[in-house]
């Protein structure tokens, strides 16, 4: 027995649902193929069939295209059970850690002790066992990439270590310090934004 069903376009969690409807009808021993469109659902669909002891396979066919085999028992089929994972909606991040740095002190109070703090801050994430994916600086925060002879050594470390530096293009030019950039790469806000919404984790210190 072979079934094949098109979730795509279909909001999570219907492709699951469809999916179990389909598994249900099985009567005997056959391979399930569900179509989707994204990779959430192929997760979800997986979490599904292993939870009910079948072999689960996927492949993409195209840039928004997945199919998603399930080869299916009969005698599991009409009691094929949902379990809560595989209704997770969220989609998963692509991209790492973002360290976003909107000024060239650390908190509120002293500017003399903000500056110090602000390069320790730089300072200590040099030392860490997982090195951001990203560094963003704008606003004064501009100045760490232009002006700091240490900050900037520890953001070259930092870069060399794996690590983008971004400052923003449009800071670089009010504070009139494009000519002083030392570390990294001139930025936009669409990269910026970007580079926000696809991560795992955006820190602010």
């Amino acid at each position: 027995m072979e079934r094949r069903i098109d979730c795509m376009g279909m909001a999570c969690p219907l492709p699951v649902i469809n999916a179990k409807k389909a598994i249900e009808e099985f009567i005997e021993d056959g391979i399930l193929y569900v179509k989707v469109d994204n990779d959430t659902a192929v997760q979800n669909l997986t979490r599904l069939g292993e939870h009910n002891g079948f072999t689960v396979t996927s492949e993409q066919n195209g840039e928004k295209e997945y199919t998603v085999k399930m080869q299916v028992k009969a005698g599991a089929a009409k009691d094929a059970e949902v379990p809560a994972e595989a209704v997770s909606c969220t989609i998963s991040p692509k991209g790492g850690k973002v360290v976003i740095i909107s000024s060239n002190t650390m908190g509120n109070g002293d500017e003399q002790l903000g500056k110090k703090l602000m390069k320790a801050f730089i300072f200590a994430l040099t030392n860490q066992d997982e090195v951001p994916e990203k560094v963003i600086c704008y606003n004064s925060g501009a100045y760490l990439t232009t002006e700091d002879p240490d900050t900037i050594k520890d953001l070259k470390a930092l870069e060399e270590a794996g690590a983008q530096i971004m400052t923003c293009g449009t800071c670089l030019d009010f504070y009139g310090l494009k000519e002083k950039l030392q570390v990294g790469i001139i930025s936009n806000m669409y990269d910026i934004v970007e580079a926000q919404m696809n991560a795992s984790m955006v820190i602010r210190p």
